[in-house]
């Protein structure tokens, strides 16, 4: 099954297909920023049954001429990818008779340093077809923990806070988007909502995850997107469910679901107020109008 942190990690590509070039130069090597992009079907079935899909497929046309980029997301080495990377290439090239570039996104460094190698396919005498991908895992893009930074390139910071979830610098690049974020403008909503919820993706179950849905519950409350009020709840449940330990108040589990469960951020602040009181969650759930 396709995870959420997979989708994230090749559909940031997609928002900003400038971002290739940019990451690029952190692995040594200059693309120029693409002057058109075209959205390719990431498709590569054949007639055969047998269906075989990249993750992402762009279509690039920059001042040195055309390429097309193929992003896949990979979370650990799997040798059988070997095989299908090439095919994507030799397919790729055979349909649209333009140069591919591979681009391997991966998660961890040991993944990264995998997936890095270059492949030579044939015998050992004479190999007919050499794979090498582009990598970018945690090494290849930079820590940006300044809102400042962040907010000049935010898809970028985006990536970044993907690929370091696991790192102690998380909690430092998830402070700087949420301000880069909120000096967005308002007609700008609909585009921060797009990488609220690639943020959220990439980082998947890790505590990096519980770090953004508080900072989307206290910074971000401005924002109305779907993903921004789903986050912002989250975020006050986590906050309720942990003040309500610390006051040593009973949690049954229906409880328990009935905050989690809740996705109205006005309730949630209400039940929040009287949490710092109440002694009991019958206190809580009191009254008419406070249901969820």
């Amino acid at each position: 099954m396709v995870s959420s942190s997979h989708e994230a990690l090749h559909r940031i590509f997609q928002q900003d297909p400038g971002l290739f070039a940019r990451a690029a130069r952190n692995l040594g090597v200059a693309f120029p920023p693409p002057l058109s992009t075209t959205e390719l079907s990431t498709d590569l079935t054949e007639t055969q049954p047998l269906e075989r899909r990249v993750d992402t497929l762009l279509r690039m046309e920059t001042e040195d001429g055309s390429f097309v980029l193929a992003v896949e997301s990979q979370s650990e080495p799997d040798a059988r990818k070997l095989a299908s990377w090439a095919y994507y290439l030799a397919h790729v090239y055979a349909k649209y008779g333009v140069p591919p570039v591979l681009l391997v996104v991966c998660v961890d460094r040991r993944t990264a340093a995998w997936a890095a190698q270059q492949v030579d396919i044939g015998p050992r005498q004479w190999p007919s077809l050499t794979l090498r991908p582009l990598v970018l895992g945690p090494d290849d893009v930079p820590v940006i923990a300044s809102p400042d930074e962040a907010a000049r390139d935010i898809p970028l910071t985006v990536l970044s806070a993907a690929l370091h979830r696991r790192d102690p610098d998380a909690d430092a690049i998830l402070n700087a988007l949420a301000k880069a974020l909120k000096g967005l403008s308002a007609d700008d909503e609909s585009t921060a909502g797009t990488f609220i919820e690639l943020t959220e993706q990439g980082l998947g179950k890790t505590p990096a995850a519980d770090i953004w849905r508080h900072l989307m519950a206290v910074d971000l409350s401005f924002f109305q997107s779907e993903t921004a009020q789903k986050l912002r709840a989250e975020g006050q449940a986590e906050a309720l469910l942990m003040l309500l330990g610390h006051r040593g108040v009973e949690i049954s589990g229906e409880d328990r679901d009935r905050i989690v469960g809740c996705g109205d951020p006005d309730v949630l602040s209400l039940w929040f107020t009287r949490a710092l009181t109440a002694t009991s969650t019958a206190e809580i759930f009191a009254s008419p109008g406070t249901a969820d």
